[in-house]
């Protein structure tokens, strides 16, 4: 797929690795829509489009993934604003960490990880994805778009990581659907893939205090946290080569969690 000839909506486009994506991809020349929940983030990155004169459309929309009827508007909305969709990246997701059972110290009790946090997390970081993919896969057979392709954001994590069941379990679980959508999908010109980046530097890393960012960075082989370019690079990539499917591309800087 030629990138200046894409028309690519962005799930959680309006902070932290989603506001790059749109951005960058709106500077490489294509058109992009993009959702999230909070209409000034999604304002403010329209604005900012505009104020840099990038060569690609760029519109917002409010939606929760997480919400059927939502997604169902968000992509229709998405291909009027932009004439037509040719991709669509998950990239939406939460976090809501803890450990599935631990003891008090003082009282010895056994404190349980609530239903609650692990719903919310699989809700948006999985049955998000599956509703994006799903309902661009069918805007794109009913449209009868030739090439087109579903890319959905996992995460390092997906290998496990002590206090993220939840969380890695939905990044798991998007790489296992990336795989099987592949061969569900070829017979009508969509492509998937998936990116699982490492420690990346977003607004949550930035608010950590420098001692707290060299401890996580210092595990890493090249010694630094990623870059948000980074793992564009990938997404770019996916979007570009017509011959990528079913596969996940990890960017990591060569850190395996165990």
């Amino acid at each position: 797929m030629n990138l200046t000839d894409s028309k690519i909506l962005v799930t959680g486009g309006a902070s932290g690795m989603g506001r790059h994506f749109v951005l960058a991809l709106a500077r490489d020349g294509a058109d992009v829509a993009f959702c999230d929940l909070n209409p000034d983030a999604v304002g403010a990155v329209e604005a900012e489009a505009a104020s840099r004169g990038l060569p690609g459309k760029v519109k917002g929309f409010i939606a929760n993934v997480a919400k059927e009827d939502e997604v169902v508007a968000l992509v229709k909305d998405a291909a009027a604003a932009l004439g037509g969709l040719t991709g669509i990246v998950n990239n939406a997701g939460i976090i809501r960490d803890g450990l599935l059972i631990k003891v008090d110290r003082e009282t010895g009790a056994v404190i349980k990880f609530p239903l609650a946090k692990w719903q919310q997390v699989l809700d948006v970081n999985l049955t998000g994805v599956f509703l994006g993919a799903r309902e661009f896969a069918a805007y794109a057979v009913e449209n009868k778009v030739k090439q087109s392709v579903i890319i959905s954001i996992s995460s390092i994590s997906r290998h496990g990581n002590m206090g993220q069941g939840n969380y890695s379990a939905a990044k798991a679980a998007i790489v296992a659907d990336t795989a099987l959508w592949a061969g569900e999908l070829a017979r009508y010109g969509i492509r998937t893939g998936a990116v699982a980046p490492g420690f990346t530097r977003t607004p949550i890393l930035e608010g950590m205090p420098p001692e707290a960012l060299a401890k996580v960075s210092a595990p890493v082989p090249l010694k630094r946290i990623g870059e948000p370019e980074e793992m564009y690079l990938a997404v770019k990539f996916i979007i570009e080569n017509d011959y990528f499917t079913g596969r996940v591309i990890d960017v990591d800087g060569g850190l395996r969690l165990s």
